[in-house]
C-alpha cells in the first residue's frame, strides 16, 4: 500500500486522496504488524533481534544501500537508451563490469570478516558505491562507453563486492544461532523492500524534477498553449517524452534539446540522492557495527 501510494503520487499529485490514504493504510498496516509481533508467543518477526545494535545497524545499512542500489539500476537504462542511443542488448552489457567484479571477489569478499572485522568492509564498501553513483551523474549526452559509465560500474561493483559478503556474514553472527533463520530472512525482506520503495519513490522524484526543469526550459519558445499542454503531459515518460503533433520545424531540435536536459538534470538528482543513501549507510555502519566479530545475541 505504501509503494502503491508513492507511485502513484507522480502522476495523481500528493494530496491526492487515492495516495493519501494508501500510504495511511500501508503505515496503520506496518503499526500494527509489528504490535502483532511483539505480543505473540511465536513471532514470525522476532523483536527482540533488533536490541542487538550489529543486528539492527546491518539491517538499516541494508535499506539503505541496496534502496540507492535499486534506484540507479531502474534508472540509469532509461539514460543509456534513450539518451545514449544505446540498444537494449548494449544497456544490458553495460551492467556486465558491476556483475563480473561482484562475482568474481565473492569469495575474496567472504574473508574480509575473518581479516579486518565486519566495521572496515561495511563502512568502506558503501562509501566506494557512493562514489559510484556519484560518478554515474557526471555523463552528459554522448561520450563513449569507457570514459563515461564504465568508471561508475567499476566502483559499484568494487564496493557492492566490499559490502555484500561482510553483511550477510555480519547479520548471521548478531543473533543466536537458534535465530539465525530468521534473521537471514529478515534482512532479506528488507533488501527486498528497499528494492520495492526506491523504485516508487524514486520515480515521482525523477518526475517531478524533470517536468519543473522542462517547463522551465520551454518556457521561451513560442509554443501555442495547446502544444505546450501536450509536452507537459507527456512528463511522466521521462525521456521517452514524445513531442506535441503539429510543432513547426524550427521547434523540434530545441524541444528535444529540453527533453534531454530535464531528464539528465532528473538522473543527476536521483544519483546524487542514490549516493547520500549509501554514504549514510557508511556512516551508519561506523557507529553501530563493531571492530570485532559480532558474537551471538548482540
Amino acid at each position: 500500500a505504501i509503494a502503491y501510494g508513492l507511485t502513484a503520487a507522480g502522476s495523481r499529485g500528493w494530496t491526492d486522496a487515492v495516495v493519501l490514504v494508501s500510504i495511511a493504510a500501508g503505515a496503520i498496516a506496518l503499526a500494527a504488524f509489528i504490535r502483532v509481533e511483539a505480543r505473540a508467543r511465536t513471532p514470525m518477526m522476532p523483536l527482540t533481534l533488533f536490541r542487538s545494535r550489529a543486528f539492527s545497524g546491518t539491517n538499516a545499512l541494508t535499506l539503505l544501500l541496496y534502496f540507492a542500489l535499486s534506484g540507479a539500476m531502474f534508472l540509469l537504462p532509461f539514460n543509456l537508451i534513450d539518451i545514449h542511443g544505446y540498444s537494449a542488448a548494449a544497456a544490458g552489457a553495460a551492467f556486465l563490469p558491476f556483475t563480473l567484479i561482484m562475482g568474481g571477489l565473492s569469495r575474496w569478499s567472504g574473508g574480509l570478516v575473518d581479516r579486518y572485522g565486519p566495521r572496515a568492509p561495511l563502512v568502506a564498501g558503501p562509501a566506494v558505491t557512493a562514489i559510484g553513483f556519484a560518478l554515474l551523474a557526471v555523463p552528459g549526452e554522448g561520450g563513449a562507453y569507457w570514459s563515461t559509465f564504465l568508471p561508475a560500474m567499476l566502483a559499484m561493483g568494487f564496493g557492492m563486492a566490499i559490502s555484500v559478503a561482510p553483511l550477510t556474514t555480519t547479520v548471521m553472527a548478531a543473533v543466536e544461532d537458534r535465530h539465525a533463520g530468521a534473521a537471514s530472512g529478515i534482512n532479506n525482506a528488507v533488501a527486498r523492500i528497499a528494492g520495492m520503495l526506491a523504485v516508487a519513490a524514486l520515480g515521482p522524484l525523477a518526475v517531478g524534477v524533470f517536468g519543473h526543469v522542462l517547463a522551465t526550459e520551454t518556457a521561451g519558445l513560442d509554443l501555442a498553449a495547446e502544444a505546450r499542454a501536450a509536452l507537459l503531459a507527456e512528463v511522466p515518460r521521462l525521456a521517452q517524452a514524445r513531442l506535441p503533433e503539429g510543432i513547426g520545424a524550427e521547434l523540434r531540435d530545441p524541444l528535444r534539446q529540453a527533453i534531454v536536459d530535464a531528464f539528465l538534470a532528473s538522473f543527476r538528482v536521483t544519483m546524487a540522492l542514490a549516493a547520500g543513501m549509501a554514504l549514510l549507510g557508511s556512516i551508519c555502519a561506523a557507529f553501530t557495527v563493531g571492530r570485532g566479530r559480532p558474537r551471538a545475541g548482540g
